[in-house]
């Protein structure tokens, strides 16, 4: 037995596990004594079943010591957000309108945690109905401020050393944002790599899979297992998935080619983030190619908001309709809004998306990929709401897969995140440059 398993990556705990000296069923207890020992005040889990995870884990012990074939995540424990479907645990949507909500339907990424041996071992908690209204959960590194949201217990579960592994959405900055306030690791990928059935959808066009880890190859790793074409989703497509592994552990032929765009919206940027991240852009030097961003991408955070708010309020329509008592006060003006939205205000949005989309295929020809704030800077104070993500608004509009590095450190001391943004498609490229960034800047600090 490894004394503390539940601070080992994803990644170190599948090689120990391999090797037969440590048990699945030894890292799950561990990770449920850090869990009691911390979630009181952390409040990450919106439902955990130790009994049921420990049975889930003696299985894939079984499974091993009979030789039997083991997959990618073979004992590995990994936290859903709780707007994800599974059978044998409620799915709430961190709104009490749900609370108790069971369905005999499992997500499809659930399916593939299933067949790659993943120790499901609960749902983490979300915003209401994955938007703006906050909820429990607090930062691992201070209590007193937000972990970020939606994907609020996912982050934090992975930060407190819960789980290695766990799994949030975006359709603004759900994942990127909390990754940067709690210290870990975050990666959206591509639109489409990642199935999306059998999650609360808020919005068809933007609704996008990410995930949690403590190291590059952690994520890369997670995102390698649940990848996959699903033709009940609308934007899964039929083509290979980019092998993140693969691009992890690829070395960089030559020095990666990065931009960063002087947005007019960077006066959004805290004093101790805009520091560090001036700090970077100076090591980097001559590797950076700074510029002035098109007025179109300016209007981009406009056109995310039309689209994001007008198919939330349709595609819960009936929630809203229904339960309007129990929708939050911070929700309710948002959907008041969103239904004074136009179809033909909607259709020009979606066409500006498209061409956004256009405009960053041929904008990757030159370049790996573009550095930017993961967020405006330290996790904002409990209470005053999950922060602001607008840093990751023009990404995650087109789909393009994000990586968010945990490298800088606030003025009181949290963490701050550097946001890498990649071509569509080319993932594993995204995270070879990560790779690159995070050993060039290691051995200029030395």
């Amino acid at each position: 037995m490894i004394k503390d398993s539940y601070k080992l990556t994803a990644s170190e705990a599948l090689a120990t596990i391999a090797s037969g000296r440590l048990s699945s069923v030894e890292l799950v207890k561990s990770c449920l004594a850090r869990i009691a020992e911390t979630d009181g005040t952390i409040k990450a889990w919106a439902f955990l079943d130790g009994d049921a995870a420990l049975a889930q884990a003696a299985e894939c012990d079984r499974i091993r010591i009979a030789g039997l074939a083991t997959g990618p995540l073979h004992g590995i424990p990994v936290g859903l957000k709780d707007i994800i479907d599974t059978a044998k645990m409620p799915t709430q949507r961190g709104t009490p309108i749900f609370e108790g909500r069971q369905t005999d339907h499992v997500a499809r990424l659930v399916e593939l945690l299933r067949e790659a041996g993943a120790v499901i071992m609960g749902k983490t908690v979300t915003t209401e109905l994955a938007f703006v209204h906050a909820n429990e959960t607090r930062n691992p590194h201070n209590p007193n401020h937000s972990p970020g949201g939606s994907s609020s217990g996912s982050a934090a579960a992975v930060a407190a050393q819960h789980v290695p592994l766990a799994i949030g959405t975006q359709t603004n900055g759900s994942v990127i944002r909390p990754a940067s306030f709690c210290g870990t690791f975050g990666f959206k990928p591509t639109r489409g790599v990642i199935s999306r059935d059998g999650i609360l959808q808020t919005s068809v066009s933007l609704d996008q899979v990410g995930c949690f880890g403590r190291s590059l190859a952690d994520v890369a790793l997670l995102t390698d297992a649940i990848g996959g074409y699903d033709q009940r989703d609308a934007v899964s497509f039929a083509r290979p998935r980019p092998n993140m592994s693969a691009g992890v552990a690829a070395d960089a032929p030559v020095t990666p080619a990065l931009a960063w765009f002087d947005l007019p919206f960077n006066d959004r940027l805290s004093e101790d983030a805009r520091g560090g991240i001036d700090s970077v852009l100076e090591i980097l030097g001559p590797s950076v190619e700074k510029m002035a961003a098109a007025d179109t991408l300016s209007d981009l955070v406009g056109v995310q908001a039309c689209i994001h708010e007008y198919e939330i309020a349709r595609h819960q329509a009936d929630v809203f309709d229904g339960n309007w008592d129990q929708i939050s006060d911070t929700l309710k003006p948002v959907i008041t809004r969103a239904r004074t939205i136009t179809k033909t205000q909607y259709d020009d949005a979606i066409a500006v998306k498209a061409s956004a989309e256009a405009f960053f295929k041929a904008f990757f020809i030159d370049y790996d990929a573009i550095i930017a704030p993961s967020a405006a800077g330290e996790a904002p104070h409990f209470g005053k709401g999950t922060g602001d993500p607008i840093f990751c608004t023009l990404w995650t509009l087109a789909g393009l897969p994000c990586v968010s590095l945990p490298l800088l450190v606030g003025e009181t001391g949290l963490p701050i995140g550097l946001q890498l943004i990649g071509p569509a498609e080319k993932d594993d490229r995204l995270l070879r440059t990560a790779g690159w960034l995070q050993k060039h800047l290691s051995e200029t600090v030395k």
